[in-house]
């Protein structure tokens, strides 16, 4: 996410985009002076895997999982997308669009470029434009959400600039799949699980977390994050397996929430004037007004996070270290805060590791045990030449792959997916 100020200015230093990858195994932080991809294989040590100072002011570098793909946008031109194979330290492709890049995401099927009020497709093994959805409500966030799963492809973005509308849209068919009226407020954070048929959504007021059913929009639960004042809710994250939920905020707390069905035990006759008291009570929520009875039926936090800042930009990813769950933080203090969740007890996480998001080293603190780390790559430079452009009918101007042989665009490990193929028209 964007982790500069509202003025355009950087964080500490010179901090201007963080994220995680799409299963949440490694880092990637843009700056002033390029970007950098950091494992997340351990916890006492932040191993930087590649660093690239070629491209200066990164304010968007997006990865596809741990392949050698990576989605780049600079402040220097920010209506042109670069795809490169940092490995081979070559530019793939390049598009450019009409307006600014506000989100690039990605997945093994299509890459999204969104700008303020319209939607790119690409198809992900050859860049084509598939699809453009034009005129979307005014986005300058730039939220949206993609789907990491192959089977459930969806894209998620606001459907109102007034509420709390969410367009759902299927990328492979390449139509609209739902709406969901998921807030009276307008949309602030939207994340799907990792199978894709979950999104969380929260709005601007960032006192309630909902997540949904995909692609039927049906209400699966809703959390309460806080009662007394509404908070910027600065992302949302699902864990991997999809039992839980993170929600970070502008305030110094996270929130984890369990996504659990309580099952509905079998109605007994109260024996004492204690049990009688309690059905009274229960009973007495149905004539409650709606807003008081909903409440009840909320979900309250699980486990919680205390972050020793308030107010910076962050963004947040359930992990599993070392086979122990995380909760992950990069803010824009500078720092990657590193947590521990108990899956049983819930309750305060505890504070790990911090690591400064510029590689430098931290003073040890205590850590739970040493671990194997990623073998660093050696930092290559690539070109940034571009060859004769062309003109996509859908609005996106491309420019051509620099390397004449296609077959050697195509990923190397046979885990990184998908081979890129290029057009030759």
């Amino acid at each position: 996410m964007n982790l500069a100020s509202q003025s355009g200015e950087a964080g500490a230093g010179q901090l201007l985009f963080a994220n995680f990858n799409q299963d949440n195994t490694s880092l990637a932080v843009g700056s002033k002076s390029g970007y950098k991809f950091f494992s997340l294989s351990s916890v006492d040590k932040l191993e930087q895997i590649y660093e690239c100072t070629d491209t200066e002011d990164v304010c968007i570098v997006e990865r596809l999982f741990s392949s050698s793909l990576v989605a780049i946008v600079s402040l220097k031109a920010p209506r042109k997308l670069k795809v490169c194979h940092f490995k081979k330290g070559t530019e793939i492709c390049n598009y450019s669009y009409s307006n600014t890049i506000l989100a690039v995401k990605l997945n093994r099927q299509r890459l999204i470029v969104c700008l303020e009020e319209s939607l790119y497709i690409h198809n992900i093994r050859d860049m084509k434009v598939l699809h453009t959805i034009r005129e979307t409500p005014p986005n300058p966030a730039g939220l949206c959400s993609l789907s990491i799963n192959n089977d459930n492809c969806y894209l998620a973005y606001p459907g109102s600039a007034t509420i709390g509308e969410v367009q759902v849209f299927d990328t492979i068919n390449l139509r609209a799949a739902n709406m969901i009226p998921a807030h009276d407020s307008p949309l602030a954070a939207l994340a799907f699980d990792a199978s894709g048929t979950k999104l969380a959504t929260a709005s601007e007021k960032g006192t309630v977390i909902r997540v949904f059913s995909i692609p039927e929009g049906q209400k699966l639960f809703e959390f309460r994050r806080g009662v007394k004042r509404c908070v910027s809710i600065s992302s949302l994250a699902f864990s991997m397996d999809g039992m839980f939920l993170s929600a970070s905020s502008n305030t110094e707390t996270v929130h984890i929430f369990k996504l659990e069905t309580v099952k509905e035990k079998p109605q007994e006759e109260p024996t004492t004037w204690t049990g009688y008291f309690g059905k009274v009570l229960m009973v007495s929520t149905n004539y409650l007004p709606a807003q008081v009875t909903e409440m009840f039926n909320q979900g309250r936090a699980f486990a919680t996070v205390r972050l020793p800042f308030c107010g910076h930009k962050n963004i947040c990813a359930l992990a599993t270290i070392q086979k122990i769950p995380r909760l992950l933080v990069g803010a824009a203090d500078g720092y990657l805060y590193m947590y521990n969740l108990d899956p049983q007890e819930g309750g305060e996480c505890t504070l790990m590791k911090q690591h400064k998001l510029d590689g430098s080293m931290e003073p040890a603190n205590e850590i739970l045990e040493s671990a194997s780390h990623d073998r660093p790559l050696v930092a290559q430079t690539y070109s940034t030449a571009v060859t004769k452009a062309y003109t996509e009918d859908l609005g996106a101007v491309g420019g051509a792959c620099l390397e004449d042989d296609t077959n050697a665009l195509r990923l190397e490990e046979d885990s990184e997916h998908p081979p890129m193929i290029l057009r030759t028209d």
